[in-house]
């Protein structure tokens, strides 16, 4: 073998060694350094999931059982996320921020304390918090809670309002500390930097003389943080409202989760005597509202959400915390990137007051439940205008239901008259119908009988069909009065005689149990109507021929059963309606009894059936010839059958 090729091999195998060894050494390095890494990582990770612990710990004390569920499943997945993006932006030398909590703007609003701060006029007193920038408490003055304490539309730690965007990575912003940039009386501003010229600023502004609270959200400089393709945040408000009211079964009745679509005159809602309910809209929306019986929380959004998902679920009646219902509602925001991005919202925390709600034109008084067409322009055009205008001279709501009852009656009083003439003629009338039924016994006969008691009808002057106008006329009302007075804020803890409050039941005696369908009460109101309801069946019930089929069960029916079912029935309602129903009766029997005593001359009425007896009779209609055929036919058919 040739020198040179003996020198060339030795120096290859010196390479080869000593790469061998180089890299080797490299090796022992590059794992050193991991081991390092994989270190600073783990201090890191346990040190963010120490600080993540201690800050849900703190959320979860201020949230109620209803949200906790849902926060720690929402939890779990960012914090894991978010853990992960803290290790893969820790190990990138090229990022200027680490753009989670890593950035040391976000660090520092994550580990704060959180600070509070008030907006107050005539109206509302609204605490905020630093801790999401949100509003934590909401005092409704000049109102109280049905034992005369504090009305918190949104208690401390009952409320939770979150935004979720990506800068790049996930933010919520009710696990971060807003800076207190300015605060008056009726304003504030709170930012939370991502860095020196980029924030997330949220504006209160409460005006005075009004249940409404301007809210801006102003994102400044955030291009530099949202990818460009971002269309839109996130964001979560979860509400537990408190028990107002004196009766759960009514406050729970007339409570619900309201929203509006834009350009829409009328309202949608998640439905109403539900334990739990939910909906999910896949459109624009412009506001949504939780809606207790008569007070609340709407959230407007001026450039419409585009997207929601909305539930609620009640408490239970023996809730240790008084709290009526659990509401939540996931919306989406559309934006479009910018550096300099402003987006409009307003909240309105206030009564469920027809007229205080229509005065903002966002169609906020849809929420008070009136009823439909028929129904609701009764109470929206009648009933609304006439309480509103009696109340500004009288201070009784209960002698405005009364004097709101003789109108009614007064309004239709012509009608009503005219049919009670016309069932005391049947009354007197009721002899000569027994000697018709005496003279056609037969079934077959029935066509006949009926004939001659349309002929004797037609003598005496009755008109079949003049009782039912009015009872039509007054069933729409009635059903007005059914929807307005549970609903209507007018009658609010406004005592008469020995209720306290119109708007709920009034309790003379309290059982201790529960009895099914009735309650755990005796209401005095509801009891008297159910009285007065039973002696005007009574009376009218008189001019009812029991002798025809099916008569004795309906006399049952009117006498005995309606009574005592609409005195359960209303035993937990408003005792303003049962009020009105009482005073309808007592007013109905009245009207009844001076017809009969002055208006109806029963002697009269016997001579001029009489005279129209002996009067040559005139001829047949083409109706009573039609009717005289099919009883011709009738008989003819029923003998047939009998071969």
């Amino acid at each position: 073998m040739k020198r040179d090729t003996i020198i060339g091999l030795l120096l290859v195998g010196l390479i080869l060694v000593g790469f061998s060894l180089y890299n080797n050494k490299q090796y022992e390095k590059v794992a050193a350094e991991k081991r390092k890494q994989d270190s600073i990582t783990l201090v890191r990770r346990l040190d963010f999931e120490k600080q993540i612990a201690i800050r849900r710990q703190d959320s979860l004390s201020k949230l109620t059982p209803g949200q906790r569920n849902l926060y720690e499943k929402n939890q779990v997945a960012q914090n894991s996320e978010n853990v992960s993006n803290i290790v893969n932006q820790g190990n990138n030398k090229d990022n200027n921020y680490s753009y989670t909590y890593k950035n040391k703007f976000l660090e520092t609003a994550l580990n704060s304390d959180a600070e509070s701060y008030t907006l107050e006029n005539d109206k509302i007193i609204v605490d905020y918090t630093t801790l999401g920038g949100q509003a934590n408490q909401v005092i409704i003055k000049k109102y109280f809670n049905y034992d005369s304490t504090t009305l918190y539309l949104i208690k401390d730690g009952y409320s939770k309002f979150n935004i979720q965007l990506f800068a790049p990575n996930q933010i919520n912003t009710e696990d971060l500390n807003y800076k207190m940039i300015s605060h008056t009386d009726s304003s504030l501003v709170m930012r939370l930097y991502f860095a020196e010229n980029s924030y997330i600023e949220n504006s209160y502004k409460l005006p005075p003389g009004k249940f409404m609270v301007d809210y801006s959200l102003h994102m400044i400089g955030m291009d530099k943080f949202i990818p460009r393709n971002v269309t839109g945040l996130d964001a979560s408000w979860n509400l537990d409202l408190p028990r107002m009211e004196k009766g759960y079964k009514n406050e729970k009745n007339y409570s619900t989760v309201v929203f509006k679509y834009p350009g829409e005159s009328s309202i949608d809602d998640l439905g109403l005597r539900k334990d739990s309910s939910q909906k999910n809209v896949k459109t624009n929306f412009q506001w949504v509202a939780f809606q207790q019986q008569f007070f609340s929380a709407i959230m407007v959004a001026e450039d419409n959400f585009s997207s929601g998902d909305f539930s609620y679920k009640f408490y239970p009646e023996t809730d240790k915390e008084n709290k009526l219902m659990a509401c939540s509602s996931n919306m989406y925001i559309p934006i479009k990137i910018s550096s300099d991005i402003t987006i409009p919202f307003r909240y309105y925390y206030g009564p469920n007051h027809f007229k205080t709600l229509k005065k903002y034109n966002y169609g906020f008084e849809k929420i008070v439940p009136m009823g439909g067409w028929l129904i609701g322009w009764i109470n929206r055009i009648v009933i609304v205008n006439v309480f509103d205008y009696l109340s500004r001279f009288i201070n009784s709501f209960g002698l405005i239901i009364l004097l709101l009852t003789l109108l009614v009656k007064l309004v239709i009083s012509p009608l009503t008259i005219k049919s009670y003439k016309s069932s005391a003629k049947m009354n007197v009338l009721k002899p000569e119908i027994a000697k018709i039924s005496e003279r056609y016994p037969k079934k077959e006969d029935a066509m006949k009988k009926q004939q001659a008691t349309m002929d004797l009808y037609k003598k005496g002057g009755v008109n079949m069909f003049g009782g039912c106008l009015p009872m039509l006329l007054q069933f729409p009302i009635l059903l007005a009065m059914f929807r307005f007075f549970p609903s209507s804020f007018e009658l609010r803890q406004q005592p008469f005689l020995w209720a306290s409050d119109l708007s709920s039941y009034d309790s003379i005696y309290n059982f201790g149990f529960n009895i099914p369908m009735y309650g755990d009460h005796i209401s005095l109101f509801a009891l008297l109507m159910a009285v007065s309801m039973f002696f005007y069946s009574k009376m009218t019930s008189s001019q009812m021929d029991t002798s025809q089929q099916g008569m004795g069960g309906m006399k049952f029916m009117t006498v005995w059963f309606m009574p005592i079912f609409m005195g359960v029935i209303c035993n937990n309602f408003s005792a303003g309606l049962s009020y009105y129903y009482l005073l309808s009766n007592i007013i109905t029997m009245l009207q009844t009894w001076i017809t009969r005593k002055f208006l109806v001359d029963e002697d009269k009425l016997l001579r001029k059936i009489h005279e129209n007896s002996s009067k040559p009779a005139k001829p047949k209609s083409k109706w009573q010839q039609r009717l005289e055929q099919a009883a011709k036919a009738q008989q003819q058919a029923a003998k047939n059958g009998k071969r």
